[in-house]
């Protein structure tokens, strides 16, 4: 109970016995007097209460803070340990796969060189058009290597690894390794003129880096 409540109830107390002392008539309505001293006090005990029920509530406040603090380190830290492994577990997928499909990239290069020669020596020649040979059998051999040069790109699309279209950029060293230079009057110097073998990118990172001819200027300009 407050300190200035008890007081003033003890003061109404002193002063009720000092009225009867003194032969003074009690009040004609004893009750209210009564009335009004159970009001006070049950006033001071609910008063007591509530703040007894407000320090619960903080220490209980005070409790889940404490709870919720620790919940939430403890779910930070499982997440760095959950993208910890989400990472080692990509790098040793990757790490798994790249040798694969660099294999699959050296396959497809002697596809496209098999195609390229094959298309040259396909060129019909006077023997030929004089014997009037059947030549559908290098076509469909031809035709056969485009479709499985075609299901190798979809089998490196799938898994993100995209070839590098280079000619007519900038050089780029991180892209590409220049093998040969030469002489072009109608591109700038340092551009990419030719790619001898395509570079590929997996997931936009290097996967193998393009071989490329690149662009010196124009030869002739020093001589004027």
């Amino acid at each position: 109970m407050d300190d200035s409540i008890k007081q003033a109830l003890i003061d109404r107390f002193r002063g009720y016995l000092d009225m009867v002392e003194d032969g003074e008539e009690p009040p004609d309505d004893p009750g209210e007097t009564a009335d009004l001293f159970s009001v006070l006090v049950e006033m001071a005990a609910l008063r007591s209460e509530v703040r007894t029920e407000s320090r619960l509530v903080k220490e209980a406040l005070e409790q889940f803070r404490g709870v919720f603090d620790s919940l939430q380190a403890s779910q930070a830290t499982l997440q760095r340990e959950l993208d910890r492994a989400r990472t080692e577990t990509r790098d040793q997928a990757q790490s798994a796969l790249r040798p694969l499909l660099l294999d699959v990239i050296d396959l497809r290069d002697r596809l496209v060189a098999a195609l390229t020669l094959s298309a040259a020596a396909a060129r019909p020649r006077w023997r030929d058009r004089l014997w009037r040979r059947d030549r559908s059998g290098v076509a469909a051999w031809q035709e056969g290597l485009r479709m499985t040069l075609r299901r190798l790109d979809q089998v490196l699309l799938d898994r993100r690894v995209v070839a590098t279209q280079l000619a007519g950029l900038p050089f780029d060293p991180r892209l590409a390794r220049a093998v040969a230079t030469a002489a072009d009057s109608s591109v700038v110097e340092g551009i990419v003129i030719k790619e001898v073998r395509a570079g590929f990118l997996w997931d936009d990172h290097v996967l193998r880096t393009a071989e490329v001819i690149v662009s010196k200027g124009d030869a002739g300009k020093g001589d004027r």
